[in-house]
């Protein structure tokens, strides 16, 4: 016991790099590797190909609460030129849909500021897939397939996390967003939906009592605290869980159904309460797109006092653009669930800078 309690603690202030520190993580290490090369070969099956798309962007992305490192570039002529490290390569690579690529993939590395903990790293690989010419039942059949290839990689019968189960194989429970809040926080969200926007104080009235709620709150902000605090919880037990129809509010770059004006096609799977996979039937109308990035910017400006440029040349390539399905699943979290690993450091060869 003695000699096992001194093993740990020589290993937990030994840095990343000491030969008996790395050894701990080298079989989640090769269930990376294995998992990498089933989901690759997967691909180069259904005939995707691989691109590899520009860390260094105008923007990294418009959403309200993604935040991205900067930095800056000096040109041959001595000028200098702001870039961003992206938090995601999908306007790159709607780009390339719009140039006639009909079915890419990336292993993208991305980077987050203000996120780091046992699920988020501040640098982390983004696997992203985009489908011209399909829905999102196409991409969520890939979704379901691909997790049941990274279990079989590794050989686990089953990811746990945090108390949780999954069996990887089992058919997945599809649930939309508006009857999860009905049953897992008695919020009958729709109903504070109207025009295409919510109705903060329609919500306020239901979700008082389920949450903290602040004056300066938006709607978003309490559709996210409900979702995080009673919703996510409660998915992906048993079973992967899709969480679909999400709000309108909430599209982000995907579009509004059709039938139903008040929700997106857009949807979320998760395991053991962990978001893996976020996809869109993506949003092609540039106007409408252009609209959702100045009001989220005008958000992320009153609440962190800063804004990210509009790429200009994403949303000329999203009016030339097909119609396309795309999906974000986080690579490294899947990884870890499919190794058993308990924590997102444990799967990455080095962690972030800076970290023993």
């Amino acid at each position: 016991m003695n000699h096992m309690t001194h093993t740990s603690a020589r290993r937990a202030g030994s840095p990343w790099w000491a030969p008996e520190r790395h050894a701990d993580i080298r079989p989640f290490l090769a269930a990376r590797a294995a998992v990498t090369r089933v989901i690759r070969g997967w691909f180069e099956e259904q005939g995707f190909a691989e691109v590899e798309t520009g860390i260094l962007q105008v923007s990294p992305g418009n959403e309200v609460h993604l935040h991205a490192p900067r930095t800056e570039i000096v040109c041959p002529d001595g000028g200098r030129s702001i870039r961003y490290l992206r938090t995601s390569p999908e306007f790159a690579c709607k780009k390339l849909l719009a140039a006639g690529e009909p079915k890419i993939f990336e292993f993208a590395r991305v980077f987050r500021d203000r996120e780091r903990g046992d699920l988020h790293l501040p640098e982390f690989t983004m696997l992203e897939w985009y489908r011209a010419d399909a829905t999102y039942d196409a991409v969520m059949a890939d979704s379901i397939v691909l997790i049941a290839h990274a279990a079989q990689a590794t050989g686990i019968r089953q990811f746990s996390f945090r108390g949780k189960v999954v069996d990887p194989f089992a058919e997945p429970e599809l649930l939309s967003v508006g009857v999860a809040f009905q049953r897992f926080a008695d919020i009958d969200l729709l109903a504070t939906i109207a025009d295409g926007k919510g109705d903060r104080d329609r919500l306020v009235a239901q979700a008082a009592q389920r949450v903290r709620i602040s004056d300066d709150d938006t709607w978003s902000d309490i559709f996210s605290k409900v979702l995080v605090e009673h919703v996510e919880p409660q998915l992906g037990q048993g079973r992967l869980t899709i969480l679909f129809e999400y709000p309108v509010p909430e599209a982000a770059l995907a579009r509004a159904k059709p039938s139903d004006p008040r929700v997106a096609e857009r949807f979320e799977v998760y395991a053991c309460g962990v978001e893996l996979a976020n996809v869109f039937d993506e949003l092609t109308d540039a106007g409408e797109q252009q609209l959702r990035f100045a009001e989220a910017m005008r958000e992320k400006q009153r609440r962190y006092g800063e804004r990210y440029p509009i790429d200009e040349e994403f949303l000329e390539a999203i009016a030339l653009m097909p119609q396309a399905s795309g999906v974000a699943l986080g690579f490294d979290r899947l990884v870890m669930l499919a190794s058993g690993a308990l924590r997102i450091d444990q799967v990455v060869w080095t962690p972030p800078a800076g970290e023993l």
